[in-house]
């Protein structure tokens, strides 16, 4: 059966279509992304509610991919420390091929079946962590190998796919099977269905960083102050919070080095 992912996209000759219908028609599909994202809201809930039970008990998120797959994975990851102040460990992106793999394709690395295990050896993966196998097709050894094991293991799987009735699916207790139709070029899933992934992805790490409490209002309280707009955005954050003038919550800011222990520390 052929896969959804690999359709012909519903345009053709390309290459004939003016730059501004190009543009339009790559516009009208991903319009169709969030639709389809939508109806995947009560899976997307039951993963997110088992994440934060886990982490409360000390459980880490694992996301590992390949391709286009793997890199949204490790670029959520990334940015869990700097929004929600949280550590580098607690949500860990993987993928076949390595660090080396985020810039330049590693040949044939998500076709071994056993080295998606072997990645996650290395972080000492126990009960508690859950794993995100990403993958559009759902048919990536790399992937496949990896939730497989960890179900024998007893550690929760997860996996967000493009296609249904998949191999990936069907090793992951929580399966979020995502169909955004054909691409625009046919086959090229770093299109609509990485736009589905990363969609999916932001909804899963902020609600649950919400959940365990590391956002105040809609406010990022713990964020990491690692540049100047950020300590500004710090400032103000304080100076609604706890009501003190500009120079004063810099102060406070320098002096606690984040948000929330400015404000849990303020005797005003």
């Amino acid at each position: 059966m052929k896969r959804i992912t690999e359709s012909d996209s519903n345009y053709d000759e390309l290459e004939k279509m003016s730059l501004s219908d190009l543009l339009s028609n790559i516009n009208l599909e991903d319009k169709t992304v969030a639709n389809s994202v939508n109806k995947q809201i009560p899976q997307i809930q039951k993963l997110v509610k088992v994440i934060v039970e886990n982490m409360k008990l000390g459980g880490r998120l694992f996301y590992i991919g390949a391709g286009t797959s793997g890199r949204l994975g490790i670029i959520d990851a990334s940015e869990c420390p700097p929004t929600f102040g949280v550590n580098h460990n607690m949500v860990i992106g993987i993928m076949a091929g390595g660090d080396k793999a985020i810039r330049k394709a590693v040949e044939f690395a998500e076709d071994n079946f056993d080295l998606g295990w072997k990645d996650l050896q290395e972080y000492r993966i126990n009960s508690n962590d859950i794993v995100l196998g990403i993958a559009a097709s759902g048919s990536t050894p790399y992937v496949i190998g990896a939730l497989k094991k960890c179900q024998t293991e007893n550690i929760t799987t997860s996996c967000i796919v493009c296609n249904v009735n998949s191999s990936v699916a069907e090793v992951s207790d929580y399966p979020i099977e995502v169909v955004v139709g054909p691409e625009f070029v046919t086959g090229s899933t770093r299109m609509k269905s990485g736009t589905a992934q990363k969609m999916i992805l932001n909804m899963i790490s902020t609600s649950v960083m919400i959940l365990l409490g590391r956002v105040k209002g809609n406010k990022m309280i713990d964020m990491q102050l690692s540049n100047k707009k950020l300590i500004n955005r710090g400032v103000e954050m304080l100076m609604h919070e706890i009501g003190v003038d500009y120079d004063t919550a810099c102060l406070l800011l320098k002096k606690h080095g984040s948000v929330r222990d400015a404000v849990i520390n303020y005797n005003g």
